[in-house]
């Protein structure tokens, strides 16, 4: 260990640019055995370790380096799985920069430790070797209901599985994953990562429900009275609007219409939004990383052009800086400190621009962040065939929540209490649908207490 002043950090190998905007598969490299253990070496395992405090899951980041670097690959998954249930899947989606890796003690100065490459190969090389997630053997006589086979579901399953707990999980896509399977683009997650994990949980004896609707193809009174609890997992899928006149034009999308109809058409799936960027101008607003999965993939699409527009600079993108650095190398082209007024749209009722005004960034809000105005006169036109509207997300107002005295707070998130339980008890919500929209390690993180608390109130 220590050895950070040898050994300088070195990110996963990324495929060739003009080669990986051909097709869908992940753009990085695994980190080879002897690439791993030397970038593991690098850690100083600090008394106070803060790639610790700064993932949300608190994983054994300090623990599972130091066996990789000693070449224990067992006990270094052991390590990984522990307090993550699904590793190989943080490892390739977190925005690291802004958590564990952006909170190493070697960030300043000496580049931080390649943490998500290392976790990535922890799990991908154990897998290899015949290694798998470990869960109980004898169960507890307690099943629950879980709505939603997204990240804060899949985690919730994984916990209660592990503490012996049957779960059945309702989904009303065709495969499960939610977020994970129709959201993020496979140039960042392979699918078949996300199905082998389904796969494990299956094996332990998970019921999937695909293709089922809370509320439309089975009641939630009936989940509550069929199992102990309910978690319900759903998410915050709702697109954001702009308020702008002729946002509701055929050639206009929100962002995860847009990024699931793709992925549907790659599966062969039927999908309820037709969409086509071959040879168009592609606009899309917005600057986190679900705006640079947009572009990234309208690239893969054969789009003529694509232009992503912010209204904030660069340094203030809230996304993942890698992210914005692929879209960069893909072709993408930037406009910054541009923020969106009004849409031209042509007589045939399309949207054939957008009209922008140049902004600058003024004096800090309350919370600290400047605040975006307006440049009088600035006024210009972005030509446009296709507008994707990456603005972020709400949740969604399921009319089984204050049917059944589930209280929700004035953004409509669930309400919860400490043990995520909601206004109705026995009833547990955890992710999006509870916090807002968020990252995917929060979500996961909230199913894994969610299970945590379902099991120890199970057990008292």
């Amino acid at each position: 260990m220590l050895r950070f002043f040898d050994l300088e950090r070195i990110d996963a190998k990324k495929r060739d640019v003009v080669e990986r905007t051909k097709d869908f598969d992940e753009i990085y490299e695994l980190f080879s055995p002897n690439k791993a253990q030397q970038q593991s070496d690098r850690c100083i395992q600090c008394g106070d370790p803060y790639c610790h405090n700064g993932c949300p899951l608190h994983n054994f980041i300090p623990q599972w380096l130091r066996q990789t670097a000693d070449k224990d690959l067992e006990f270094a998954f052991e390590l990984s799985n522990e307090s993550s249930p699904f590793p190989e899947v943080m490892g390739r989606i977190c925005p690291h920069d802004r958590l564990c890796e952006g909170a190493c003690t070697l960030n300043d100065g000496y580049g931080a430790i390649t943490i998500g490459s290392v976790e990535t190969y922890i799990s991908e090389e154990g897998f290899k070797k015949g290694l798998k997630p470990t869960f109980s053997e004898k169960k507890i006589g307690k099943k629950v209901a879980i709505i939603g086979a997204g990240p804060a579901g899949l985690s919730a399953a994984t916990f209660l599985l592990r503490e012996g707990i049957d779960v059945e999980i309702f989904d009303k896509q065709k495969r499960p994953g939610g977020l994970l399977t129709y959201g993020i683009p496979g140039f960042k997650l392979d699918k078949h990562i996300v199905a082998r994990r389904v796969r494990f949980l299956e094996e332990e004896g998970a019921v999937f429900h695909q293709n089922t609707e809370v509320g439309k193809d089975i009641t939630f009174d009936e989940l509550s009275a069929e199992f102990d609890a309910v978690f319900i997992g759903v998410g915050a899928t709702k697109g954001r609007r702009s308020g702008l006149d002729g946002e509701e034009a055929p050639n206009v999308y929100q962002a995860m219409d847009f990024l699931t109809a793709i992925q549907k058409k790659i599966f062969g799936e039927e999908t309820d939004v037709q969409v086509d960027v071959k040879e168009k101008r592609v606009v899309v607003i917005g600057g986190g990383d679900t705006a640079m999965d947009c572009v990234r993939t309208s690239l893969r699409e054969k789009a003529k052009s694509i232009t992503c527009l912010y209204r904030r600079d660069s340094k203030n993108m809230p996304g993942s800086r890698k992210e914005y650095i692929n879209a960069k190398e893909e072709g993408a082209t930037f406009e910054f400190q541009s923020s969106p007024k009004a849409l031209v749209v042509n007589d045939e009722g399309n949207v054939i621009g957008v009209e922008m005004v140049k902004t600058r960034l003024g004096e800090a809000d309350a919370s600290g962040r400047q605040r975006v105005e307006e440049i009088a006169g600035s006024e210009y036109v972005v030509d446009a065939d296709v507008v994707i509207f990456a603005l972020g997300f709400d949740t969604v107002s399921y009319p089984f929540l204050a049917s059944n005295g589930i209280e929700t707070d004035k953004w409509g998130g669930i309400i919860v209490d400490e043990n995520y339980e909601t206004t109705t008890p026995g009833i547990y919500a955890g992710g999006d649908c509870h916090r807002g929209a968020d990252l995917v390690v929060t979500a996961v993180r909230d199913g894994r207490e969610a299970a945590k608390a379902i099991a120890k109130k199970f057990l008292a």
